[in-house]
């Protein structure tokens, strides 16, 4: 069974990946490509639509993000000021 995770009134998973891949300096392509190799099933397409918070993000990939940019989970899932864009 595949465990997705989407975000929730508050918490803005697909926002706060955005906003930690680019703080990195990782572009999508990039990091997609990484996941990839790290043998994480994921598309440029679905990590648009993940960070746009319209798709919902599965563990593996979430854990495959987690170790790329070198992050926590908690910072992941913080809650609050998330903005799009």
């Amino acid at each position: 069974m595949v465990q997705k995770i989407k975000h929730n009134g508050e918490i803005h998973i697909g926002a706060n990946i955005r906003r930690i891949r680019r703080a990195r300096g990782i572009g999508q392509t990039q990091l997609v490509t990484r996941l990839q190799l790290l043998g994480v099933d994921i598309t440029r397409e679905a990590l648009v639509k993940i960070e746009r918070g319209i798709q919902h993000v599965q563990a593996s990939q979430l854990r495959g993000i987690r170790d790329v940019l070198e992050t926590t989970y908690d910072e992941l899932l913080r809650e609050g000021d998330a903005t799009p864009g």
